[in-house]
């Protein structure tokens, strides 16, 4: 019995060193070699690529609040940008000033609060100038989605030249460089990320 039992110690030992400890630190080190960029968060000098952003506090003086970037998907603007009245939340993140977690809203298609939320994207797309995609008044699953379409970053260039001064042309082009194929050519579809194309806006200005 004690033979036995000396036995399935030594394994777990084995097992708790190797799987928790060699293993791990290995799986670090292979991860921080070959994909340094990934494994640190995808981090850039201003956030993660990974996560949506609330660009509607952007800061754009001499313009409306929000007017001189890119926006990403409702679950960062959301109707909290608009309004602190609004109920039921499009922005899983805060919603009514309190912080709230990753997900979707799971508001059916007959949820009046959701017409109420959506109604309230779409003027508050229309004071900023922009005739909104779907994509723009309608929450991810995730509730944090970094990427929008590339017509989602067309609609808003009116909105962004105005603010900015940047040509429509010279939007134009920085949105199709920051367009990302289908991944392998086939899975999903195109898409840019919202961190990214404002961060080539930004070196557009200077």
């Amino acid at each position: 019995m004690l033979v036995h039992l000396r036995r399935s110690l030594v394994l777990a030992v084995i097992c708790l060193v190797f799987f928790g400890f060699v293993y791990a630190f290995a799986g670090v080190g292979v991860s921080q070699l070959l994909f340094k960029h990934q494994a640190d968060g995808s981090l850039t000098a201003n956030g993660s690529t990974l996560i949506g952003q609330n660009w509607a506090a952007a800061k754009c003086p001499g313009n409306p609040q929000g007017s001189c970037v890119f926006h990403g998907r409702p679950d960062d603007t959301g109707p909290y940008a608009a309004s602190s009245t609004s109920s039921g939340g499009d922005n899983p993140l805060v919603a009514n000033g309190h912080d709230g977690e990753s997900g979707a809203t799971n508001l059916g298609p007959r949820s009046k609060v959701l017409v109420a939320n959506t109604k309230e994207l779409v003027a508050y797309w229309h004071k900023l100038g922009v005739q909104p995609t779907v994509d723009l008044v309608t929450t991810s699953g995730s509730g944090i989605d970094p990427d929008i379409s590339a017509q989602d970053a067309l609609v808003q260039i009116p909105m962004v030249t105005k603010a900015t001064g940047v040509a429509p042309k010279v939007l134009k082009t920085l949105i199709a460089k920051q367009t990302h194929p289908a991944q392998w050519g086939f899975l999903g579809s195109s898409y840019i990320d919202v961190l990214q194309l404002n961060e080539g806006l930004a070196k557009l200005e200077k």
